[in-house]
């Protein structure tokens, strides 16, 4: 695909983000790792859903800006492909209801995994990121614990992230985050969550590992 398909690819996934609920106004970011040196990124201080093409920024590996304004939470993004080789597009996105657990529960590490089939078929586990400040290095050296075994995490208070080997993967992820988040949500407030047994778990675990690590 040229830069130009590219750019209009994570435009749609904007779209489709904006249309969820799970961007607004300015919030959140989206990159494609064009090259071994070369990450196509989503503008500062933008709409994402309403840019266009032509607004896609550019920056190294080592995040020096090719073109355009990049996104200021553009060292998470940098952190990921570097301790991922296999990160081709990193979406970030404020889903509310996965926000709303670390909110509410700042003690939880991840959401309850044993509640869900999906869940731990589809991404194993959805760890909880502890809060950083918007645009500063410690919402790149915060994920270093979590990678590369984690493809989705949701940042304490702030929104989600969720990397892939292509774009479907990627989006995928931030859909299955947020669902996830809002079954939870509702299931404890119908009564208290209950966990698949032991042996059932274990028996997903193993699915999941023959699955392999997408997010699906």
């Amino acid at each position: 695909m040229t830069k130009k398909q590219i750019s209009k690819q994570i435009i749609e996934i904007a779209k489709r983000l904006y249309n969820r609920n799970m961007l607004a106004a300015c919030d959140g970011n989206i990159s494609y790792r064009l090259s071994d040196d070369e990450i196509l990124i989503t503008p500062s201080g933008r709409a994402k859903a309403f840019i266009d093409p032509k607004e896609i920024s550019s920056i190294s590996l080592k995040g020096a800006t090719v073109a355009g304004n990049p996104s200021s939470e553009r060292l998470m993004h940098l952190a990921i492909y570097n301790k991922c080789p296999k990160a081709k597009v990193i979406v970030h996105a404020h889903p509310p209801m996965a926000v709303a657990w670390s909110v509410a529960k700042p003690a939880l590490t991840e959401l309850p995994t044993k509640c869900l089939t999906e869940l731990i078929l589809c991404v194993g586990k959805i760890p909880i990121v502890p809060m950083a400040i918007p645009g500063t290095e410690d919402m790149g050296s915060l994920l270093n614990p979590y990678l590369p075994d984690n493809r989705v995490m949701i940042l304490a208070r702030h929104g989600a992230v969720s990397w892939g080997e292509d774009l479907d993967e990627a989006i995928n992820g931030m859909e299955r985050i947020e669902h996830a988040a809002t079954i939870l949500y509702h299931a404890s407030h119908l009564g208290e969550l209950s966990e698949i047994s032991d042996a059932d778990f274990e028996k997903l675990l193993a699915l999941r590992a023959d699955l392999g690590p997408r997010s699906i």
